[in-house]
């Protein structure tokens, strides 16, 4: 009962006329991301979260929260439309939504989408209010040890999880901790890695890494494959989304399978993308008619979008509970809290419960909010790409050096952002993950103070990494995590040789 009155308390801060004219202009600037090629929710999340210094933090974050939500909606519409992702996590729906839409069934397909997209955030907020307090109370057992070991954790999963490369997937997250170590080390207060340049005494600025890593990055591999905008068209009514809304309970199983799964990847590190190509994986397989899929199969548009929404809302579950985050948004998102003053973890349940419900709520009424927006404005949305790209990306590379600029006011974050989408273009060519590295960028300091915290309290002994259950657990979990995703490589390297 006591969670159930904090959330009525968050509905009472959220529910004015305020909060709802900001999820409705982060929703419609969330879409306008999602459509965009070459920006993104994480880069979209990070342009905006400068224009947030000057508000409350509870404004502030439903307006990123409700951004995201855009986001991933407006990919969706331009992976079935253009066969264009606007969103990494809707590269998935291209693969029976774009076939549909080619066959006289875009609205089908768009109306499919977005409910199952409705049914599968909600449910993640749902699962959010019921055992945010439970992980929360279960965090406050935990010492720097703790902590290390729950670090370790994520980067394993990323290793053990994210179904690419893992060596990749190490290299990535060991480039990120190097470069959170520039800068002065917050134990000694000594410079590390600036070699007397003055600039890097605050070390490298995550936000400028996300601009340039997933906006300039993908735009200039956009640029390298001559993207042209041709799509088709679609005009929503009311009598298609009944129709297909009467129609979803034969979708049942696979809209509840796929939204477990996605709370589940959401909750873990897998993050939204790894539960969309998953969820889909398994709905081709237990299908009755798995060679429908591929040519436009509505179970193949429902199964990775109710898992993307799902797995995007349970996401910021560990990222306000453990200080955890489960995607690159979230990771934007938590790097967001801590300039407002916040510091995520168990204790801004009891410190900062109005935030924290506040947060909760809103997700209930955005989700809504963005379900019909999205439904009304696709039309104006995908005209956008009517324009040619020659017209698109200049404005897209000038949003995001502005963006850049605007974090700390100083060219020198411009140039970062630059020289990270050169390194972001490299990433994709080599297909290494982005993602591990801006999680390791965000948490890498958190890591090292956990680790060093915890051999001054050991006086210098490893043992207190298996010093009780709880943190033994997380070490052994960790390990086998990484030998899980490790192991079948060595095998194969091995048997080559």
């Amino acid at each position: 009962m006591t969670d159930l009155s904090l959330l009525w308390s968050g509905f009472e801060t959220v529910l004015t006329v305020h909060h709802i004219a900001i999820m409705v202009g982060g929703v419609l600037l969330g879409i306008l991301v999602g459509v965009l090629p070459g920006l993104g929710a994480p880069n979209g999340v990070t342009l905006l979260l400068p224009l947030t210094f000057a508000m409350d933090p509870v404004s502030a974050i439903i307006l990123l929260s409700s951004l995201y939500w855009g986001a991933l909606f407006g990919g969706s519409t331009t992976s079935i439309l253009f066969n264009i992702p606007g969103e990494p996590s809707s590269v998935a729906t291209t693969f029976d939504g774009h076939p549909m839409a080619k066959s006289g069934r875009a609205e089908q397909a768009l109306a499919t989408a977005f409910l199952s997209a409705g049914f599968g955030a909600f449910a993640g907020v749902v699962v959010v209010t019921l055992i945010a307090n439970l992980v929360a109370d279960f965090a406050l057992q935990f010492s720097p040890a703790e902590f290390f070991g729950v670090f370790m954790l994520t980067f394993c999963s990323f290793v053990g999880m994210s179904g690419g490369n893992p060596l990749k997937t190490v290299a990535s997250l060991l480039i990120g901790l190097i470069l959170t170590a520039i800068g002065m080390d917050t134990v000694s207060g000594e410079m590390r890695l600036t070699y007397g340049s003055d600039s890097l005494a605050n070390g490298v600025s995550y936000l400028a890494a996300v601009i340039g890593l997933f906006g300039i990055g993908e735009l200039l591999v956009t640029v390298e494959e001559g993207l042209e905008f041709n799509g088709l068209k679609a005009k929503m009514n009311f009598r298609v989304i009944w129709r297909t809304f009467v129609s979803m309970p034969r979708h049942a199983v696979v809209l509840l399978r796929s939204t477990l799964i996605g709370c589940w990847m959401g909750i873990t590190p897998g993050g939204p993308t790894a539960a969309s190509f998953m969820s889909y994986g398994i709905a081709r397989r237990f299908s009755r008619h798995p060679e429908r899929f591929g040519k436009g199969e509505p179970d193949g548009v429902v199964a990775p979008e109710a898992a993307d929404h799902s797995a995007g809302v349970s996401a910021l579950l560990p990222m306000l509970a453990l200080g955890i985050p489960g995607s690159a948004t979230a990771a934007v998102m938590m790097g967001g809290l801590m300039i407002w003053g916040l510091q995520p973890g168990p204790m801004l349940f009891i410190e900062q419960s109005d935030f924290v419900w506040g947060l909760i709520a809103s997700m209930y009424v955005a989700n809504v909010v963005a379900v019909v927006l999205v439904l009304t404005t696709i039309p104006l949305f995908s005209s956008i790409l009517k324009a040619p790209f020659s017209i698109i990306g200049p404005i897209i590379i000038v949003v995001c050096l502005i963006g850049a600029y605007t974090i700390s006011n100083r060219m020198f974050d411009v140039y970062l952002a630059m020289i990270f989408g050169v390194v972001g273009y490299v990433f994709k060519k080599l297909d290494y993950p982005i993602a591990p590295l801006i999680l390791a960028m965000v948490l890498g300091d958190k890591t090292e103070d956990a680790f060093r915290q915890s051999l001054l309290m050991s006086q210098g002994s490893f043992s207190i990494f298996f010093d009780n259950w709880l943190v033994t657990t997380l070490m052994a979990l960790s390990a086998m995590l990484a030998c899980w995703g490790l192991l079948p490589r060595i095998r194969l390297r091995r048997k080559r040789a």
